[in-house]
């Protein structure tokens, strides 16, 4: 039986495994064109790979199966020693049933093979087994589709001749557009385009130049030849790859912009002004329990200037900004993939959902061990599934996956506790440069660990989500593949946002007050914010998270992964290395596709993407140059993944797909997260209300100038809690009766003292009235923007249209023939018999 090679759960079905021709270069002895059978004419066209002989790991499968043939050769041995005349022993009973099986399953899988073999030849298609290959143990099945069967096919499928395009006006300014950006496109002849299909090698060494080399990272991906190579699933990739990285260029100049705006007027900051000016001799109380001491405010000098790179007017007009480009960019997307459906005609395509059921309980059987007959009846389809059947399945996925995110949360809290114990211990070290850059060494080995922690954990996620899906054995593969995107999804996103919405919405607001703070754990203090806020913080983690992610995870993954599994195929060789080039260069071109790695689908390149697209809008207020980042990013990632596809996976079954599924519907549901969240980011994360209210409703004269006062409450010392005072309360060289900390509440000598004041809300219901309005305005003008684009270009819709009055036009002459013909035939005299209309054959290809 053809071996199972590939990871999509169609091919359990099949059991096969895919030798795509995805080699640069062709044999020396073959034919230009690419590899043939033997005849030297018909071409190869697919190659499927077969096991000669049963594999040893099977074999060694059963335990007591090696122990019984231990006894037949000992048995064996000592018959001999006995004599020749001496009758053999029996065969063990077990032993011969266990054979009877093996021998039974090895006659089916070679019947089936047959059975698939003789379908094939059943559609026409020609066959030419090799099994005299230099890969021992491995066979290799040639398949030819000559050219009737391509013409049938295309019938059935229904693909449409283009029609003859009209030069109006549009399409004037379309070729004027092409001809100013004609720099910028592959170097793709239209002729060689036509012509790939029948020259495979051809059109992947056009790949290979034009698309999947560095060197052209600024121009245009040859979309139509990567369809045609790939399939539409595929080209429909990277067609979106393509636009989403089109699409960050303004929101990367523009995000630049807000930055260096940032940079411009560091220097006329009022608040980081007073913050940095040491004649404010502002006393601050204690970070810590005991460990920490009093501490000066200027000290916060270089937290505060960097804060105002991120946390200044511009990040609101940004984020607003931002959340209009994401319904441009699904517009935008929208339109090109409709272009792309008319002009790859799939207009009028619909996917057809293949009933895998039957597959997945053959592979769940086979993974488990189950018994033979079982696994017989999985494949004849006599057993279905219920729901009833597949509800503990469910329950199982549920109850897993909210394990898993229950994990999540513990990691983060772990992180929580590592940052608390580090600050302690780092205040209480007699180091003065490790007590001089505490917040520093906390804030990035926090990042760096949750890094780390992320990374790992999406590898454990993406297999237990798939292991979860198989277990639910779905109806179709499209299910499968939705509900394996979904599981991945929801728990690599709470993987890698939850220590981003942490420091975003819950650091420092359950922190309680000096004298009494909030504990956790026994004597772990929370976290409190530093004094310009946490978007500093969140910055960090963003820029951490997201750089990591996508140099680690994205890029030095996919390159360095394959490099290694190379070298170590290489070093268990027994060859050296001008040994295995020789080798190398004796092997046919589908002997050398098969020791290439297998195409694992694009579930994971599109969930990178997605990831990285909550990160440039979900939290775009923070960091206003993730859209740079991702930017250089893609540029990258759209070479890295052409040259994996063209050179290092074998190449992929070509599938039709109209659309790119639920990544759209995912992306659409995390634009309009977005304006939540930025929302959100800016009202209660950043100080941009509590600016506004104090500029407008406190300030005496309109400016900015004591909003530091204003935001800092008095604690008197004599109020703290037994044991948690400062070790070293003359650390400053006076002793201290007042430290000021930094929350809305009224002072120690007032009626209630240490009560949240009239200021604080005040400011909340300003921050919660801003939420509302801006949610509502932002969302408004989304939905202004996605009715004023139409989802159809107006060039289609008019071709569309055209071609649809041909059509008309076409079938009323041919009912106008038809009619004549009826009318030939009533004219005919009753004696002259009457001839046969000519029967009508099908248009050729």
């Amino acid at each position: 039986m053809y071996s199972r090679t590939m990871n999509h759960f169609v091919t359990i079905c099949s059991s096969m495994s895919r030798t795509p021709l995805n080699s640069l270069k062709s044999d020396e002895a073959g034919p230009k064109q690419g590899p043939t059978f033997q005849d030297g004419q018909r071409r190869v066209d697919y190659v499927l790979t077969y096991h000669i002989q049963k594999p040893q790991s099977f074999r060694r499968k059963t335990s007591h199966f090696g122990d019984y043939r231990i006894l037949r050769s000992l048995r064996r041995s000592l018959s001999m020693m006995r004599g020749r005349d001496t009758p053999p022993p029996k065969e063990d009973p077990e032993v011969a049933a266990h054979k009877h099986r093996l021998d039974y399953h090895e006659d089916d899988k070679r019947f089936r093979q047959t059975e698939f073999e003789d379908n094939l030849r059943e559609m026409g298609l020609e066959l030419e087994k090799d099994e005299g290959n230099k890969i021992p143990g491995i066979g290799f099945l040639k398949i030819h589709a000559p050219w009737n069967v391509l013409c049938r096919e295309a019938e059935f499928m229904k693909l449409k001749m283009p029609t003859k395009k009209v030069c109006d006006v549009v399409e004037r300014i379309n070729l004027f557009i092409r001809k100013a950006t004609a720099p910028l496109h592959p170097k793709v002849e239209p002729n060689r385009a036509q012509n790939m299909l029948f020259y495979p090698l051809l059109s992947c060494q056009i790949l290979y130049d034009e698309w999947a080399s560095y060197s052209v990272f600024y121009k245009y991906q040859p979309i139509g030849l990567i369809r045609k190579y790939f399939g539409e699933k595929i080209g429909l990739y990277f067609a979106w790859l393509g636009v989403y990285t089109q699409m960050l260029i303004p929101a990367a100049i523009v995000g630049a912009i807000v930055f260096l705006y940032g940079c411009a007027t560091v220097d006329n900051d009022i608040p980081s002004m007073e913050i940095c000016d040491p004649r404010n001799n502002i006393t601050m109380c204690p970070l810590c329990d005991r460990a920490c001491s009093y501490w000066k405010l200027k000290t916060a000098c270089g937290t505060a200037r960097a804060s105002h790179l991120f946390d200044n007017p511009a990040t609101v007009f940004f984020s607003i900004f931002m959340a209009l480009w994401a319904a441009m960019f699904m517009e935008h997307w929208k339109r090109r993939q409709m272009r792309l459906n008319y002009i790859w005609d799939l207009t009028g395509f619909e996917e057809e959902e293949i009933d895998t059921t039957a597959c997945l309980l053959l592979y769940v059987c086979s993974y488990f061990s189950l018994d033979y007959v079982l696994i017989t009846l999985f494949q004849e389809k006599k057993v279905k599934l219920t729901c009833t059947d597949r509800a503990p399945a469910y329950m199982t996925g549920l109850f897993t996956m909210l394990i898993m995110v229950g994990v999540t949360f513990a990691v983060v809290f772990g992180v929580i506790l590592y940052r608390i114990s580090i600050k302690a211990a780092l205040h209480m070290s007699s180091n003065p440069t490790a007590r001089t850059n505490i917040r520093a060494t906390v804030k990035g080995t926090a990042a760096v660990i949750n890094l780390v922690i992320i990374i790992i954990m999406d590898e454990v996620y993406g297999a237990l989500a798939r292991w979860l899906t198989l277990l639910e054995v779905p109806k179709t593969d499209k299910s499968f593949e939705e509900r394996l995107i979904i599981k991945t999804f929801v728990l690599k996103f709470a993987n890698a946002f939850s220590p981003i919405v942490y420091l975003a919405f819950f650091r420092g607001r359950m922190v309680g007050r000096p004298g009494d703070y909030v504990y956790v754990i026994g004597s772990y203090r929370m976290e409190e914010c530093a004094h310009a806020g946490c978007l500093m913080e969140l910055c960090i983690q963003l820029c951490i998270t997201m750089l990591g992610k996508q140099l680690i995870q994205n890029n030095l993954f996919e390159i360095g992964i394959p490099k290694i599994k190379k070298l170590i195929r290489r070093r268990k060789s027994d060859m050296d290395s001008q040994q295995q080039e020789d080798y190398n260069m004796t092997l046919q071109r589908h002997e050398k596709d098969h020791f290439l790695g297998p195409f694992v689908g694009l579930s994971p390149e599109y969930m990178e993407m997605i990831i990285q697209f909550g990160m440039v809008t979900l939290f775009v207020a923070s960091f206003p140059l993730a859209p740079l980042f991702a930017l250089l990013n893609n540029i990258i990632e759209i070479r890295l993944d052409a040259k994996k596809f063209v050179t290092e996976v074998r190449r992929p079954i070509a599938a039709r797909a109209k659309d790119i599924g639920i990544w759209y519907n995912l992306l659409r549901g995390l634009s309009k997260v977005a304006v939540i969240v930025n929302a959100f980011v800016i009202s209660f994360t950043s100080d941009f209300i509590p600016r506004l209210v104090y500029q407008y409703m406190y300030s005496p004269d309109g400016s900015m100038h004591g909003f530091v006062n204003h935001t800092l409450s008095y604690f008197n010392v004599s109020d703290f809690q037994p044991g948690t005072a400062p070790l070293q309360p003359m650390h400053l060289g006076y002793e201290v009766q007042i430290c000021r900390y930094k929350d809305y509440r009224e002072t120690p000598w007032s009626n209630t003292p240490y009560d949240l004041s009239k200021e604080f809300w005040a400011i909340l219901a300003c921050r919660l009235a801003f939420v509302v309005v801006f949610q509502n305005v932002v969302m408004l003008m989304s939905d202004f923007v996605d009715w004023l684009i139409p989802d159809i270009p107006k060039d289609i819709s008019l071709q569309i249209h055209k071609e649809k009055i041909l059509m008309v036009e076409l079938f009323m002459k041919e009912e106008e023939g038809k009619k004549l013909l009826r009318d030939s035939h009533a004219n005919q005299s009753p004696l002259q018999p009457r001839s046969r209309p000519a029967s009508h054959t099908p248009s050729n290809c």
